[in-house]
């Protein structure tokens, strides 16, 4: 049983290890490029395919709360059944 477990370890710590990166990745001589989307002239390049948009990260609010207020009543605030 103990043997079992060791062999796994082994087997996971090799499996681990075989799958770093080796190289950046390129595209082969013959293969197509990226399509280019409907209405666009040219397909995005990278920089434009890995920069996050303003909805995919929006920017943080550090506005302070000056005044303390009243909740509006909530109608879905139910106790529980």
């Amino acid at each position: 049983m103990k043997a079992r477990w060791h062999f796994a370890a082994l087997m996971g710590a090799a499996a681990l290890s075989a799958c770093g990166q080796r190289g950046d990745l390129v595209r082969k001589p013959a293969e197509p490029g990226p399509a280019v989307a409907t209405g666009e002239n040219s397909a995005a390049n990278f920089a434009e395919l890995t920069t996050a948009g303003t909805q995919a990260r929006p920017q943080r609010s550090d506005e302070v709360l000056l005044r303390s207020e009243e909740r509006r009543s909530d109608q879905f605030d139910l106790p529980p059944e």
